[in-house]
């Protein structure tokens, strides 16, 4: 009994350990059907990312865009994408070159907060921008 339980803090510390457990985020929000970056969050994000030293040689940059409900399928998975290359814009504009840049579009699909209240839907309206370190 007591290998079989060192077998299993063994396999669950394994596969602890290979998940992205550093990673840094920031979000950006949006209002309903928008994908315009207001002019706080673009001057805030981009104050963020210079914050971080070594950006460009120790992080992987990775753009994961939400929607809410409103519009069906096909709508939100266009505007996930818009908003996405809006924020991408911002680095891309910012010097960060564009194959630092991984980009996810879920559209409606997989949010994090309920869909069932407003706030929740206005949380999902984002962009997470997720700095994940790269591993030598």
């Amino acid at each position: 009994m007591r290998s079989r339980l060192v077998y299993i803090v063994l396999v669950n510390f394994s596969l602890t350990f290979g998940q992205h457990t550093d990673e840094i985020r920031k979000s950006i929000y949006f209002g309903g059907g928008s994908y315009f970056v207001d002019e706080v969050q673009a001057t805030d994000l981009l104050n963020w990312l210079d914050s971080i030293p070594n950006l460009l040689t120790k992080y992987e940059i990775h753009l994961i865009s939400h929607t809410d409900p409103i519009g069906g399928k096909a709508y939100n998975e266009w505007l996930s994408e818009m908003r996405s290359m809006a924020v991408k814009e911002i680095l891309v504009n910012h010097k960060i070159p564009e194959n630092k840049i991984t980009i996810k579009d879920w559209g409606l699909e997989n949010p994090v907060y309920s869909n069932t209240t407003r706030r929740g839907m206005s949380l999902n309206r984002r962009v997470d921008v997720i700095l994940y370190p790269i591993v030598y």
